[in-house]
């Protein structure tokens, strides 16, 4: 880089984290790293994020920064050195010296039925492994736990070690967001019968079938069923007449629409973006797209929108006027039902235990606010066993990842079983002993005994009573956020502009291509994929800094994960007053939030 990177970039990056830049040498310096080691705003607060991540209480000084630059920016410029080249003579092996594993080579030989060799090796050279019976490594993987029979004692130490930094924390119950005055707020429920049930019930993805067959011409046909179904909500908005050719050269100013794609492997920007036109209207064509003349802008990958402009060559679109779509309208509140009174909700997201352990105490404490609270719905997401605990990672776990889901679950049937209280349950692609694909099929529980519990896709829609609630665990704010490019920078509220681009877009997922970690069947994507409506609540747990936002009248909240690395973090409260809603008026006006720490 050769300019230094704008304070209002840098500002609006690490806000997003909760960290306010309010000393001007700490930006100063910022700015300076960012010059010498060739990062933008963006890549500077990841590997600040990613520095600090296990470090306690830390503040950004001067002498930090300057130990953030020796540990961890430095490093980023190390290369390993390439080996020295040796002569090609052949090396010559003996029984002796042979690089060889002993167990896997009689384990091959015993599968084609053969008597197991006797190995003429000293025993002393025999690899030993702890304990002396311990699995193959070629049998075992992250989703293949070893099969120990369940007793106390098969928790590993380690896992079950309490996490210290968790049980150290002073900051328990303190509010991080707010919506309306929340002073004597009774957050219990009701104690009336609640009903919950999938507002598109055609949109539920069963928990049985057959995932990742897709053929490429069935994932071309709903990735271009969208652009056209999208190209419709936008004529019908913006009162088009009709769209061109995205590809066809012309001196009339035209009306093109498509999807937002980067011309390469890189990450957006304004010089590399292109427009992918249906196959109907402009023959799947591309074209590339000047975004000089617009005043105002705000684009991502997989974003289907509409410009105007000139594209005199057939070569590149100079659009003058981009037109985006909008959310669809709000479901209707019937307040003359019996059900339209006070609800009252619970939400956290996974991991439920710290990083470093698997001895769910945050899970505890939040079942314990369960029982004091005593809400009309509880709803958890996950992961419930995380793939990114590292007592996972590190294969410390001894217990079968199904069988600490299902006893997690358990207890909390148990706990909440006699409150009264309505338990939603939506899975993570995150969860290592379930299907890591999108949209995520539902948890299978053994104990269907528990009437109270319901378990739901990721993403779904429901119904509870008359409010209408949207729900993902997946981190979508995040991956799209990491390539969204705006201009001018800072000029707006970055985290609401996320939320509407997923309501505008109709989708829980519009970014395309997406993250890497994710697994995406697009032939099942439109099944649960799709808002139907757009809700009065909209709940998207993010790494993101906590938010309550009313966005063109829906109630979006991110209520953080109820860990965050190794320590606790937050979960959310809410009553929505339906009893008190007048004649049209937004819901979101009748509706209370808090988002507190666990």
């Amino acid at each position: 880089m050769t300019s230094l990177v704008a304070e209002e970039d840098l500002s609006e990056e690490f806000s997003m984290f909760g960290i306010e830049l309010d000393d001007e040498d700490v930006v100063l310096k910022l700015q300076e790293l960012c010059t010498m080691h060739r990062l933008d705003a963006g890549n500077m607060v990841t590997e600040w994020v990613a520095f600090t991540h296990s470090k306690k209480n830390i503040t950004m000084t001067l002498d930090v920064l300057d130990q953030f630059e020796r540990e961890r920016l430095s490093k980023r410029h190390q290369k390993t050195p390439k080996s020295v080249k040796k002569g090609n003579a052949p090396k010559i092996h003996s029984i002796d010296t042979l690089p060889m594993d002993v167990e896997a080579a009689e384990e091959l030989y015993s599968a084609y039925g053969g008597n197991t060799p006797t190995s003429k090796r000293t025993i002393s050279n025999k690899r030993q492994h702890t304990p002396e019976n311990a699995p193959i490594k070629r049998f075992t993987g992250p989703n293949r736990s070893p099969a120990v029979p369940y007793s106390p004692s098969s928790f590993s130490p380690a896992s079950t070690t309490p996490a210290k930094k968790y049980n150290s924390r002073t900051n328990r119950g303190d509010v991080v967001a707010s919506l309306s005055d929340t002073d004597g707020t009774a957050w219990h429920g009701s104690g009336k019968e609640v009903t919950i049930e999938t507002y598109a019930p055609e949109q539920n993805v069963t928990r049985n079938f057959k995932y990742m067959f897709q053929k490429m011409s069935d994932k071309r046909d709903v990735l271009n069923d969208m652009i056209e179904d999208m190209a419709e909500h936008i004529q019908k908005v913006h009162n088009i007449e009709e769209f061109s050719h995205v590809a066809l050269p012309t001196q009339e100013e035209v009306t093109i629409v498509g999807r937002i794609c980067c011309d390469s492997n890189g990450k957006l920007n304004a010089k590399s973006v292109v427009l992918e036109g249906s196959i109907d209207m402009s023959s799947g064509k591309m074209i590339p797209v000047d975004l000089s003349q617009l005043k105002e802008f705000a684009l991502f990958p997989g974003q289907m929108v509409a410009m105007t402009g000139h594209n005199s060559t057939g070569q590149k679109f100079v659009a003058s006027k981009l037109l985006e779509s909008v959310p669809l309208p709000l479901p209707e509140i019937k307040t003359s039902q019996e059900n339209a009174s006070r609800l009252s909700l619970l939400v956290a997201a996974g991991p439920f235990s710290t990083s470093d352990s698997l001895s769910y105490e945050p899970l505890s404490d939040l079942v314990e606010q369960i029982r004091i609270v005593r809400p009309d719905v509880c709803i958890l997401m996950g992961p419930f066993v995380d793939c990114k605990n590292t007592e996972i990672e590190n294969g410390n776990c001894t217990l079968p990842f199904e069988e600490i889901f299902q006893s997690k679950i358990e207890e909390i049937a148990q706990a909440t079983e006699n409150l009264n209280v309505k338990v939603v349950i939506l899975p993570s692609y995150r969860d290592i002993h379930h299907d890591p694909l999108y949209p995520t099929p539902p948890y299978k529980y053994e104990n269907s005994k528990h009437k109270h519990i319901q378990f739901h896709t990721d993403p779904c829609t429901l119904r509870i009573n008359n409010v209408v609630v949207g729900l993902t665990s997946t981190d979508v704010l995040f991956q799209m956020g990491s390539e969204e490019i705006a201009f001018p920078p800072g000029g707006s509220d970055r985290l609401g502009r996320l939320v509407q681009h997923l309501l505008s877009q109709h989708s829980y997922y519009p970014f395309y291509p997406p993250s890497e970690e994710m697994c995406i069947d697009y032939e099942k994507f439109p099944a649960s994929g799709f808002m139907p409506t757009t809700p009065h609540i909209f709940i998207l747990p993010s790494e993101f800094k906590q938010f309550i936002k009313d966005i063109k009248g829906c109630c979006c909240i991110n209520p953080g994960r109820l860990t965050k690395g190794l320590t606790g973090s937050t979960f959310a409260k809410v009553v929505v007053e339906t009893n008190k809603l007048a004649s049209n008026q937004p819901l979101v006006k009748n509706v209370t939030a808090q988002i507190v720490r666990v």
